[in-house]
């Protein structure tokens, strides 16, 4: 079954962006409170993602370092595979409980989609990829995001959370129609 995104990226002219956010930047410490909280909402994500979406939840070590997987998308976004490599870690890490932390893992990752893997592990340590990283975590800081997932529609209507497909669907169309507006031009 298809994600809320997947399904309104199919049924209207949307193009999905990711850009790279890191919700806890390595060396930030997590509380026992944090830590806590995050453990106790996992059984109410883990039942939506079944009832929803199919899907059966099996994350990845917490508090992973997730910044060479946000570089190794950068990478992988400068050879056309930007889509599948964020596909295939997202389901690596959530779903086959990997450490997307770790650039042995990426690397096969990133192999399995087709880039180069030498390519790819050079391409972790490239201040390239790591400056467009950080142009982006500046982007998600400017909107005054502090939370994932968090959606931006034309640059300035922020979703957050997991949404279902029909409030999706409802922005699109609120956004259309402020869009058409502007481009007609004052009565």
């Amino acid at each position: 079954m298809a994600s809320s995104l997947e399904q309104l990226e199919a049924r209207h002219p949307v193009t999905v962006r990711w850009r790279a956010f890191e919700l806890r930047p390595a060396g930030t410490p997590i509380s026992p409170d944090y830590r806590a909280r995050i453990e106790e909402s996992r059984p109410r994500l883990y039942a939506i993602a079944r009832e929803q979406y199919g899907l059966e939840m099996n994350p990845g070590p917490f508090g992973i370092d997730s910044r060479p997987a946000l570089i190794g998308h950068k990478y992988a976004e400068s050879q056309g595979k930007g889509a599948a490599y964020h596909d295939r870690v997202m389901r690596a890490y959530w779903q086959e409980a990997q450490d997307i932390g770790q650039p042995d893992v990426l690397t096969e990752l990133a192999r399995e989609v087709g880039l180069d893997a030498t390519a790819f592990l050079q391409a972790l340590t490239d201040p390239v990829y790591q400056q467009a990283v950080d142009e982006d975590i500046a982007q998600a800081q400017a909107y005054g995001l502090t939370a994932v997932p968090a959606l931006v529609f034309a640059e300035k209507y922020l979703v957050s959370g997991a949404q279902p497909l029909h409030l999706l669907e409802k922005v699109v169309r609120h956004v259309a129609a402020e869009l058409a507006a502007e481009e007609s031009g004052p009565s």
